[in-house]
């Protein structure tokens, strides 16, 4: 099957056209809007902020944008109010943590926020916020013994992996595997943004900033995404169905050639059955490398940013088949769809 690269229509799409490609899964109409609209979220930013974060802005403007675009609506309104209150609520966001009042001028693109005052915790958030301290503390001590003894290890006392694999006499392996699966526990038990704001207040400032550096590192790499996502290099490659499995059944292989980075998205996955994953598989000439797996969503959706050197040229063949739960060492199970690029 030939790479299929992105091609821009005669007629330009309309902003909520690109929307609903985008929520459908053509991950390439981020491109056309990201052209709309970053110089101008970025000049709306700068207005209160300096340059660097000003960028992080439109950064994190048009990753909400790609995580976000099922939840569009073009009957409630166009897209281009809607991503400038996205990107005022981001610059506001930022005023805030920064504890001082938004002062942005007058602009064109929205209407004047620079008298919005910055009220302060109310009583509702102070009482949100201590609730939200005992649900920390709480999944915490709900952690397996062997996950929080990791964590501990590794956040509050400020071991290296390597370090607590030796202290816990455990394969590196396993002590990263325990370390991540604490942190998702933990991640699934309170949202970020509320963790926070009270990993201070509990005096968890060690895993407080490991959190933080852990986010840094997913929005890094999702910012990297998204410069693949918008890069007119971008390779697109579908992965078919395989008999029997349905025909609306598919997935993208998005990657760039000399780019280290790949985007996979799957469309419209029938529910893998109770033991099973989906995992997905790239090939370099007889050796079999696992992209990860996805558990889609109820509409049978999933995304998988992946990176790495062997990315760096497009693979001889990909496929995503179905595994036991956690993963195969190499593709066993059937195969659900699958492609093989022809150079």
């Amino acid at each position: 099957m030939e790479p299929v690269r992105a091609t821009s229509e005669r007629r330009e799409a309309t902003d909520e056209e690109l929307m609903q490609q985008l929520a459908a899964g053509h991950q390439e109409a981020l491109g056309p809007l990201y052209t709309r609209y970053a110089a101008r979220i970025f000049g709306l930013a700068s207005q209160s902020l300096e340059r660097q974060a000003a960028e992080e802005i439109v950064q994190d403007v048009f990753l909400a944008v790609w995580r976000k675009a099922e939840t569009f609506e073009p009957e409630r309104g166009a897209f281009r109010p809607w991503v400038f209150q996205i990107a005022h609520h981001r610059v506001l966001n930022e005023l805030r943590r920064r504890s001082r009042q938004p002062q942005l001028d007058p602009d064109p693109e929205w209407e004047r926020v620079s008298g919005i005052p910055d009220p302060g915790l109310t009583p509702e958030e102070a009482a949100g916020r201590a609730e939200d301290r005992a649900r920390l503390r709480s999944a915490m001590e709900s952690l397996p013994p062997a996950q929080r003894s990791a964590l501990n290890l590794a956040f509050v006392e400020e071991l290296s992996h390597t370090e607590v694999a030796k202290r816990l006499d455990l394969p590196l392996g396993t002590a990263k595997t325990r370390i991540r699966a604490a942190l998702e526990r933990l991640r699934t038990s309170l949202p970020p943004a509320a963790a926070a704001l009270v990993i201070g207040a509990i005096g968890l400032a060690t895993l407080g900033g490991m959190w933080y550096r852990s986010d840094q590192a997913a929005r890094g790499r999702e910012a990297r995404a998204l410069a693949l996502l918008t890069s007119s290099e971008t390779v697109a490659i579908r992965l078919t169905p395989a008999p029997g499995i349905p025909a609306a059944t598919h997935a993208v292989y998005r990657g760039e050639p000399g780019v280290t980075i790949a985007v996979l998205t799957f469309d419209k996955f029938p529910p893998a059955p109770p033991g099973q994953t989906y995992q997905a598989w790239v090939r370099r000439g007889t050796k079999w490398i696992s992209l990860g797996t996805a558990r889609p969503d109820a509409a049978g959706d999933a995304r998988l940013i992946v990176e790495g050197p062997e990315l760096a040229a497009l693979p001889d063949a990909i496929e995503v088949t179905r595994e036991a739960t956690g993963g195969s060492q190499m593709p066993t199970g059937p195969v659900i769809v699958r492609a093989e690029p022809k150079r």
